[in-house]
């Protein structure tokens, strides 16, 4: 998984050929009411015999005792969620891993992946 220096500081000028990804990034930092920080994305292909998209991964982490009651809300929100995407569908959003550190301040890491079909109108 490449964490291309967290997505160049959480969306600021990525590279051209992650620019396709700003939409579905943005989305998913506004679900979590931007108590987030971006770790890592990653994304690969993915076809059937009817639809094609991108699978994406992303890991977050919520720091401090408030984000991490948003964490709470994201990871009960995150499946049913329907994503107001431009001629794409996110047709699954599933949480894959879910790391809670309890230390002097607490922290929750959320990896979740989210299937994008493209041109779906």
């Amino acid at each position: 998984m490449k964490c291309e220096a967290a997505l160049r500081a959480s969306l600021q000028e990525p590279p051209p050929y992650r620019q396709r990804a700003l939409p579905e990034l943005a989305a998913v930092l506004e679900l979590t009411c931007r108590q987030a920080e971006l770790l890592c994305h990653s994304e690969r292909p993915w076809s059937s015999a009817t639809f094609s998209g991108v699978r994406h991964t992303i890991s977050l982490r919520f720091v401090g005792g408030e984000a991490i009651t948003y964490a709470e809300a994201f990871i009960e929100a995150l499946p049913e969620h329907e994503f107001a995407l431009a001629d794409k569908l996110v047709a699954d959003a599933q949480i894959v891993a879910v790391d809670r550190i309890v230390q002097s301040e607490p922290e929750t890491t959320v990896t979740i992946q989210l299937l994008v079909l493209d041109d779906y109108c």
